[in-house]
């Protein structure tokens, strides 16, 4: 693991922060492929993972490699550097066990968009969102690739055309974080909602993010019948019997 990211194995809860404060926890694309295996691996050791960025900030967008060559003019060359992006934002959607991202400053451009694929986000009073890059003279399709089904769509535009900043209770109406918490809270709200967590059936938890990733694609029949099934398979597991392991 590099030191731009922290991983810790707290018992069910495998912790990762993004280790870049002094320059406001910019993601290179060499830390995002690392997330992005971190989550795709996560279950095998944890029930939940929570993401959160060391500093003042959560995550203020994207930061080139040190060392990376000079991008390519040609688009068709260019995917795959895109595909990292795209990689890390379906990662943290198919993650098997939940995501929880803890946002305490700035989030901005991909910072915004995860903090907004987590399935729970917890956002300080002092939290604030943008998504900055037409300013940068970038269509910000990446980020709008993450928020289409989190956000209504005239606050994605209000958001991508202003390039404003936002805080937290604005992002809580627009449906990019989950709940607010004063700052002096931050730490303590989010423990004793990862205790909780750890203290559920793990069927239910990883029942509850299979349903959600597959039910808004259907017609209605087909998500009815879906959550039938599930409930069914999940609610007859013996783990939903038994005393859930701690954390």
């Amino acid at each position: 693991m590099s030191k731009e990211l922290l991983v810790q194995q707290d018992g069910a809860i495998l912790r990762v922060t993004i280790n870049r404060p002094e320059h406001g926890n910019g993601m290179s694309d060499a830390m995002a492929r690392e997330l992005t295996e971190l989550l795709r691996r996560a279950h095998e050791s944890s029930e939940m993972v929570l993401l959160r960025g060391a500093g003042e900030d959560f995550c203020i967008g994207r930061a080139r490699d040190p060392n990376a060559p000079k991008p390519s003019p040609d688009a068709y060359e260019r995917r795959d550097e895109y595909d990292v992006i795209f990689d890390c934002y379906r990662a943290i959607r198919q993650c098997v066990v939940p995501v929880i991202g803890v946002v305490q400053g700035r989030a901005m451009g991909f910072g915004t968009a995860v903090a907004a694929l987590c399935d729970v986000s917890f956002a300080s009073t002092k939290a604030t969102f943008n998504i900055p890059e037409m300013g940068h003279g970038i269509m910000p399709t990446m980020v709008m690739s993450a928020l289409f089904d989190r956000m209504n769509r005239n606050a994605i535009l209000w958001m991508t055309y202003s390039r404003e900043f936002i805080d937290a209770q604005r992002a809580l109406a627009y449906g990019l974080v989950s709940t607010v918490v004063p700052a002096e809270r931050l730490e303590q709200e989010v423990e004793d909602f990862c205790a909780k967590l750890a203290a559920s059936p793990r069927p239910a938890i990883r029942g509850l993010k299979e349903y959600l990733r597959a039910a808004p694609d259907m017609c209605e029949h087909g998500a009815i019948d879906y959550a039938r099934s599930l409930h069914a398979l999940v609610n007859a597991a013996g783990a939903m019997k038994r005393p859930p392991a701690q954390a």
